[in-house]
C-alpha cells in the first residue's frame, strides 16, 4: 500500500503583536487558546496554538511572536490559508460578522468549485473561509463567542504560490505521493491553480499551488506564514516517511521531538519550508483538555528555564 499523509496538520505563522493576535483569534475568529508556549528554538518568543474545542490535529493555526516589519508579499511563499466552514449561510454569517467588525474581506464567490470568502487580520496575515461539506466532524468550542454552527471547523486548503512548478510537483507526487487532482483559475486571473490531495483528499487534505511567475520573492515578516505541517499518524509512520525523504536526497533537519507531536522538516524546491507531522500525543499531554491554554506550558527539557524564560516574555494581555 503507498505511503500516505492524511492531511493538513497545522500553520505556522508570524505575528509582531502577540497581545493583538490573540484577541483577533479568539474574540473575532473565535477560536479556542490550546497552547501558549514558548518558541523551541527561541524561547523568547511566545508559540501561541489555536485550534478548536478538542485541539484536533488538522485545527492548529499557529504563530511565532516575533519583533519584525511586514512580509513582502510574492511568490515562493505560502500565499493564503485555508479554514474550512460549514455551509455558504456560515459564510454569509462571517462576511457579515466582518463587516461589523471592521475586518478587511472580500466577496463571497466560487473558487475551484467550492464557495469561498477571503479576509485578511490587522497584520495582513491572509485567509480564505471555504465550504466544507464533505461531513467532517465539527468540534465547537463551548466558550466561543462564535456560534457552534458557525465555527471555523478547521484548516484547508493551503494556496502557496511558486514562479515555476516543474520541481515543486516533482517532489509532491514522486516524494509526497500526493496526486494533482484538478486546476482552476488564479483568482486574479493571472494563471492557474493546482491541486494536489492527500490521503481521502478533500479541503482538509489539499495542497493548492498557484504558478505567479510574474512576482518578486517574498520576504517573511509579520503577516507572513513561517511553514505548512502535513498529517502523518504516528511515529512508526514518521520513521517510514523520514526513510523515504532521505532516500530521495532531500535536505532535512532529521527528526525533532515537539513534545506535542515529533516533525520532520525540509524544504521544497521552491524554498517553502514544509514540515511532516504526528498526530498525537497531542496537547492535553501536559494540560487538562479542559484548561489548555490558561497558562504557559514548556515542554520538559525547558522546564528547569522556566523562571528565566517567563522573565524575559511581555505579557500576554488583551486591552
Amino acid at each position: 500500500m503507498t505511503m500516505q499523509l492524511t492531511g493538513i496538520h497545522h500553520l505556522t505563522a508570524i505575528t509582531a503583536n502577540a497581545p493583538e493576535n490573540l484577541r483577533f483569534y479568539t474574540q473575532t475568529l473565535g477560536l479556542r487558546l490550546v497552547k501558549k508556549t514558548v518558541n523551541q528554538d527561541d524561547t523568547s518568543a511566545y508559540h501561541l496554538f489555536y485550534a478548536d474545542g478538542l485541539a484536533s490535529p488538522g485545527t492548529d493555526l499557529t504563530f511565532f511572536d516575533w519583533p519584525v516589519g511586514r512580509e513582502r508579499r510574492g511568490t515562493h511563499s505560502v500565499s493564503r490559508t485555508g479554514l474550512r466552514v460549514g455551509s455558504l449561510e456560515t459564510l454569509k454569517w462571517w462576511k457579515a460578522r466582518f463587516a461589523e467588525l471592521n475586518v478587511n474581506a472580500g466577496e463571497i464567490r466560487e473558487l475551484g468549485g467550492r464557495q469561498t470568502l477571503d479576509f485578511e487580520d490587522g497584520e495582513g496575515q491572509r485567509f480564505r473561509l471555504t465550504v466544507d461539506d464533505t461531513g467532517a466532524p465539527s468540534h465547537p468550542w463551548a466558550k466561543s463567542p462564535v456560534p457552534a454552527e458557525h465555527q471555523i471547523k478547521g484548516l484547508g486548503p493551503i494556496t502557496m504560490s511558486v514562479p515555476d512548478i516543474t520541481n515543486t510537483e516533482t517532489i509532491l507526487v514522486q516524494v509526497m505521493n500526493m496526486t494533482e487532482t484538478s486546476k482552476y483559475p488564479s483568482p486574479d486571473g493571472t494563471g492557474e491553480v493546482h491541486v494536489f490531495s492527500m490521503g481521502a483528499g478533500g479541503p482538509a487534505a489539499e495542497l493548492h499551488v498557484a504558478v505567479e511567475p510574474g512576482l518578486e520573492a517574498a520576504h517573511q515578516g509579520a503577516g507572513a506564514v513561517h511553514h505548512v505541517a502535513f498529517r502523518v499518524p504516528d511515529v512508526e509512520a514518521l520513521h517510514a516517511w523520514t526513510e523515504r525523504i532521505h532516500g530521495f536526497r532531500v535536505p532535512s533537519s532529521g527528526e525533532v521531538e515537539r513534545y506535542y507531536f515529533r516533525s520532520l522538516y525540509f524544504r521544497e524546491p521552491n524554498g517553502v519550508l514544509f514540515e511532516l507531522a504526528t498526530d498525537g500525543p497531542g496537547f492535553a499531554v501536559d494540560e487538562p483538555l479542559e484548561k489548555l491554554g490558561e497558562t504557559l506550558s514548556l515542554p520538559p527539557f525547558l522546564e528547569p528555564r522556566r523562571a528565566q524564560i517567563e522573565a524575559r516574555l511581555k505579557p500576554l494581555v488583551i486591552d
